[in-house]
């Protein structure tokens, strides 16, 4: 048993298991909005291509339509139930590209290949801000192959966490945001650490921080963009020292074979 994970930063990332390659919240640009990619080169062409693709919720920095647009045609969408309804652009990008789109809430299931996809809850507001609907329920989603792995998406701590996710072998757990703040509904480097405390993960891979920042706020709280990574480990070898933390530069990959 083994899965394959590549962090293309952000909460974009590659996971291979059972020959299925999955790819998580795409964002293929060096702009969005106010946001610039200040570390870590825009994926390449190659990590488009792909069986499946997960959409955790709608924000823009997560459903990308632009970036969805560079998966070949044909491919697997999974998105929350309500996205298409919500953001006319992916409607668009589906209709152009033939995309083969499933939508979820939690505790549905899809099966791509040998995968199994399971939608599971997110403890995040996930609406297309600012109007977006609030009956589109941001997810998390836990792969089961040869490993089974939990990608978070973006989430809060919620008390069932552990209930609704069940045991996995590896945790995609995002540690930091985008800007010198971080809201509700997100987990910072501590809160990540707990809440792998209490998924009892055999290993896990920090995303989402350390890639996008703010136009013109450099300066302030860097702090928050360089840490979180470092940060993470640190708290989790407290947290969870039987936890393997893999932090992975940008285009990095990680091999996880299962425990002897």
């Amino acid at each position: 048993m083994s899965v394959e994970i590549t962090w293309w930063g952000h909460a974009t990332a590659t996971v291979r298991d059972s020959g299925v390659r999955v790819l998580t919240d795409p964002l293929f640009v060096r702009r969005l909005a106010h946001l610039r990619r200040r570390r870590g080169a825009v994926p390449p062409a190659a990590a488009a291509v792909v069986d499946v693709a997960l959409v955790s919720h709608l924000h823009a920095d997560h459903l990308h339509p632009g970036s969805l647009a560079k998966l070949p045609p044909g491919t697997r969408l999974v998105v929350p139930r309500g996205a298409g309804r919500a953001v006319p652009g992916l409607r668009r990008v589906v209709a152009a590209r033939g995309l083969r789109v499933t939508e979820m809430v939690p505790g549905d299931v899809c099966a791509v290949g040998e995968v199994r996809i399971r939608a599971v809850p997110a403890a995040h507001d996930g609406r297309r801000l600012p109007y977006g609907p609030s009956r589109v329920p941001a997810l998390g989603y836990v792969l089961s192959g040869e490993s089974t792995t939990y990608f978070a998406g973006d989430t809060g701590l919620f008390d069932r966490m552990p209930e609704a996710v069940g045991p996995c072998d590896v945790a995609l757990l995002p540690v930091g945001g985008w800007g010198p703040y971080l809201g509700p509904g997100h987990l910072d480097a501590g809160r990540a650490a707990q809440a792998l405390a209490r998924l009892g993960a055999r290993c896990a891979v920090p995303v989402h921080y350390g890639t996008y920042w703010p136009i013109g706020m450099d300066a302030i709280r860097p702090h928050e963009f360089h840490s979180p990574g470092e940060d993470f480990v640190r708290h989790a070898g407290r947290l969870a020292p039987d936890t393997v933390v893999h932090r992975l530069g940008h285009g990095e990959c990680v091999r996880l074979e299962p425990a002897r």
